[in-house]
């Protein structure tokens, strides 16, 4: 059983800055690739970003490339999502997901067997 715990959500002004982690625990095959999703209020999960266990492929989502930054931590098992210039439109509960296998559709969320209980980003305009 794999657990993934996200945590550092919070009410932020727009323009500032915002660190998410997400914890992983269990046995002792964690996910080798890890990403990020949020859900707005009436909207779809959407993807936002992924990375490989070595951190050599990383993708974003149109939306945040440039803002945020995802990096992982494989000695500590912990995924980050550094959030910049923080909009209100990015106002979302954010989800951390896990993979173990390679896909070309990482941007899709069925693909992800791992999911966190979620943490909320609100931004203030």
């Amino acid at each position: 059983q794999v657990t993934l715990v996200e945590s550092g959500g919070g009410l932020v002004q727009a323009g500032t800055s915002l660190r998410l982690s997400c914890a992983v625990s269990g046995r002792s095959l964690t996910p080798t690739y890890m990403a990020w999703f949020r859900q707005a209020p009436g909207k779809e999960r959407e993807f936002v970003a992924t990375i490989s266990r070595s951190g050599s492929s990383i993708y974003y989502a149109d939306s945040v490339k440039g803002r945020f930054t995802i990096s992982r931590d494989n000695a500590k098992i912990t995924v980050y999502l550094q959030m910049n210039s923080l909009k209100p439109e990015d106002t979302a509960v954010y989800y951390c997901a896990g993979r173990t296998y390679y896909t070309s559709n990482y941007y899709q969320k069925d693909v992800y067997g791992y999911w966190g209980q979620g943490t909320q980003v609100t931004v203030s305009s």
